[in-house]
Formats: structure tokens, sequence, C-alpha cells
């Protein structure tokens, strides 16, 4: 059984490395806005996420924030005035 997890990612990045780390996470997860996505992932593919943006950023200058929840519904998920990506357009 593979087991996934529902993932929040928020980063305050360099701007040399913005674009770098916003690239590859619109390649593992859903963009929700300016530098936030979620999504939900495999164990395998929460650690290459994580590692991957090890190598991206520079840990004494960038702040990325994982909140993992067991899934989707485990979290609530209010937004107040636009939502710039609705989860449920589909592309």
């Amino acid at each position: 059984m593979v087991v996934t997890v529902y993932l929040l990612i928020v980063y305050d990045v360099g701007v040399e490395r913005v674009n770098r780390v916003k690239s590859y996470l619109r390649t593992e997860l859903h963009w929700v806005q300016n530098s936030v996505f979620e999504g939900e992932v495999t164990e395998s593919q929460f650690r290459r996420i994580e590692t991957n943006l090890e190598r991206i950023i520079d840990r004494e200058r960038d702040s990325v924030i994982i909140y993992s929840f067991r899934s989707e519904r485990a979290m609530n998920r209010n937004v107040l005035g636009l939502e710039k990506s609705p989860l449920d357009v589909i592309l």
C-alpha cells in the first residue's frame, strides 16, 4: 500500500532563487498563490522534494516551511479574498 501525505509549502527565498524554486515546485505540486504550493504526494516524493529544495536554497538566507498532513481532509482551508488558483481547476 502506498502511503501519501498532503503538503503545504511556503517559501521566502532570495530573488535569484525564486524562479528555480517556483519552477521546481510546479513539477511536483499545485500552485496556490505567490510562494505557496500544495498537493498530495507519496512519502518517497516528499523526501525527493525536500532533498531537491535543499539543493536549490541557501540555508543561511532562505526559508522554506513544509506543513504535512495525513490527508487533505485533515486540514481546513479558508480563502479570504481572491482565490488565485482554485484547486478544483484541472488543466
